[in-house]
């Protein structure tokens, strides 16, 4: 019965662990590359040379307030769906989800020097990266995502060397 169990949640949960890999693995890294981008304009710079001269308590306030921001963008996706309008409001909460969450990571990575400094937040953040790490390794060694692993370096190297005969053509 607990091989059974096991086989269950692998299948249920695979799907999900998959998104949140995809999401961390892949988004995050263009959302990056795209927001450092950004920042190069100089009045983003100098807002960000702001960021990092916070004090603690407000380099936490800038990074907890674009949580605040999304709200207008659920409550819009909220009456679109009210009108019927699903794909757009879905569309809306995809979007200024991956606008927050661009936000977010850009702020941590100016803010965590200074948010490092009140030991609740380390003590908080090490427990959740230690948390993330142990999921990921989880995943990671299920049968099923070795399997769908090597399926997707496959696809890539197909991929990869359909591209390069047809460069070389």
């Amino acid at each position: 019965m607990k091989r059974h169990l096991k086989r269950a949640l692998e299948l249920l949960l695979m799907p999900l662990a998959a998104a949140i890999v995809f999401f961390e693995d892949v988004l995050l890294h263009y959302l990056g590359v795209a927001m450092a981008a950004f920042a190069k304009w100089p009045p983003v710079a100098r807002l960000e040379a702001w960021f990092a001269r916070l004090p603690p308590w407000g380099a936490l306030i800038a990074f907890v307030a674009p949580s605040a921001l999304v709200l207008p963008i659920k409550l819009a996706a909220f009456g679109f769906a009210l009108h019927g309008k699903f794909a757009l409001a879905t569309a809306s909460i995809l979007v200024g989800k991956m606008l927050a969450t661009a936000l977010v990571a850009r702020l941590y990575k100016i803010l965590r020097p200074t948010l490092v400094t009140m030991p609740w937040f380390l003590a908080s953040e090490t427990w959740v990266f230690r948390w993330r790490d142990r999921l990921y390794a989880f995943v990671q060694s299920l049968p099923l995502w070795q399997k769908a692993k090597a399926m997707v370096q496959r696809l890539r190297r197909w991929l990869s060397d359909l591209m390069a005969g047809l460069l070389a053509r």
